[in-house]
């Protein structure tokens, strides 16, 4: 197969000139999707090593004995002063990507006293001391049921552990909360005031006292996913009793579909409303403008269906008889995502040689250009793989690339629109709808910001299609 052109050896003679005029720098946002589409899956991927044993190492060692298996503990000492503490932590910080955080300890032997706990430290926690007697550590011991925060001093909690118990310690990072179980009952809950990384922590502190610890191994005795599921179902609920006028959610929905011109959706959407929506005055100057995203509802339904054909030689003749301007300078980012989808429709269908004539007649025109030139590389990547749908760039394979290509045409179409005022110049790129969830995006980030950067990290998509499977 011959060689596709290099960025050195251009048709352009490499140049790097930035993307071109003002209609351009509002689309260059699709670009941008289209580098988001190249990296959400290995994002989504992205997890952090939980603890999966005891840290040896880091560990009041001459007072208890981890198991080779560095899953239990046995306190060795007589327990002769309050410091002869053995405290072990996990090998890791507790993970702070999620929602919750939990692990759990058996008690095999309570020993002389009874003396264990479970809480979680810093990871600069004193290894002589039981969880809860230093600032930045948090534990509940057995021997009296107390709750111990930063202090020697408890406070009373829940009921004392034993023998054959299993007691766990968990962390809500949506509530930025700590909370205790005992034989797989919540016992109770406080507020999370430690800040940073947190390592689940063991102690046990008079002779013969041993304690199996499960980080997740094996089932857990606490109906963790359960908890989970009833967190989530009380944030839906608190979200569901927001009120708002029927009118506005349909007002949101109906300019959604015409700015994307989805014309059959929106008489179908019409009908099922038409007695369902009672009419509501709204402020004019809140109101939700139809008339800029109903331009040229036809036509732009039309490039959308062709487009998501993978007809794109007949959407590029619409688009050169309908709105010239659009694709007047052939370097522009609606041309480059046109002979992009062209060249990935020959991928597709197998007609790899047309593929490759095409890429140097075409999208050579490209290569070595600022902000093309990325994903020139992975386009051609694609000639690669004997079963490119399945190879790291096999999103340019997917359906919703192709409703990217349909939403930049869609985007360069409202922009000729001659009723647009200057202020709007870039309306074009969003929907009302979508404002709104950039906005709800926007907040979200906020809030897990003000929390330290822990809890689940929040992808409206994964939000959207959780809701849609719970419906």
């Amino acid at each position: 197969m011959s060689s596709l052109p290099s960025p050195t050896n251009s048709a352009n003679g490499g140049d790097t000139t930035n993307v071109g005029n003002g209609q351009d720098l509002n689309l260059l946002h699709f670009l941008d999707k289209v580098r988001l589409a190249a990296t959400r899956d290995a994002k989504e991927d992205e997890g952090e090593d939980s603890p999966t044993e005891l840290n040896t190492i880091n560990s009041a060692g001459g007072f208890l004995v981890v198991s080779p298996d560095k899953l239990s503990v046995k306190y060795t000492n007589m327990n002769l002063h309050g410091h002869d503490v053995g405290v072990v932590q996990a090998n890791r910080p507790a993970p702070v990507k999620c929602l919750t955080y939990y692990f759990e300890i058996f008690v095999k032997d309570s020993g002389v006293k009874g003396q264990v706990a479970i809480g979680f430290t810093k990871e600069s926690f004193k290894m002589r001391r039981q969880p809860g007697w230093e600032v930045n550590s948090c534990g509940y011991h057995g021997d009296d049921g107390f709750l111990y925060r930063g202090q020697g001093k408890g406070e009373p909690f829940g009921p004392k552990y034993t023998k054959d118990d299993t007691v766990g310690g968990g962390i809500n990072y949506a509530t930025q909360e700590f909370f205790f179980t005992k034989n797989g009952a919540i016992v109770g809950k406080i507020p999370k005031d430690i800040k940073g990384h947190l390592f689940p922590t063991v102690a046990v502190h008079s002779q013969n006292e041993e304690v199996l610890v499960n980080f997740g191994k094996k089932k857990f005795a606490f109906d963790i996913k359960g908890y989970e599921v009833s967190e989530r179902n009380k944030q839906q609920m608190a979200i569901e009793k927001i009120s708002i006028p029927p009118n506005i959610g349909y007002g949101l929905v109906k300019t959604y579909l015409l700015h994307y011109g989805y014309e059959e959706t929106l008489d179908a959407f019409n009908l099922a409303t038409k007695t369902t929506v009672p009419p509501i005055n709204i402020d004019q100057g809140n109101a939700i403008d139809e008339d800029d995203s109903s331009y040229a509802l036809k036509q732009r339904k039309t490039l959308r269906q062709l487009v998501r054909n993978g007809e794109i030689d007949a959407a590029m003749v619409k688009l050169r008889e309908w709105y010239p301007q659009t694709v007047q300078d052939d370097k522009s980012v609606v041309c480059f995502l046109l002979h992009c989808q062209h060249f990935i429709e020959l991928v597709r269908v197998g007609k790899l040689e047309e593929g490759v004539k095409y890429g140097r007649l075409e999208l050579a025109k490209f290569v070595g250009l600022t902000g093309f030139q990325d994903i020139i590389e992975d386009c051609f990547a694609l000639l690669v793989y004997e079963k490119p749908e399945e190879s790291p760039v096999g999103y340019f394979l997917e359906d919703s690339h192709k409703e990217l290509v349909a939403d930049a045409v869609n985007a360069a179409i409202l922009s000729t629109n001659p009723n647009k005022r200057d202020v709007q110049k870039s309306c074009h790129l969003h929907s009302h709808l979508e404002k709104l969830l950039r906005q709800l995006t926007v907040c979200c980030l906020e809030k897990r910001s003000l929390n330290g950067d822990q809890g689940e990290t929040f992808r409206l998509h994964r939000v959207l299609n959780n809701n849609s499977t719970r419906r």
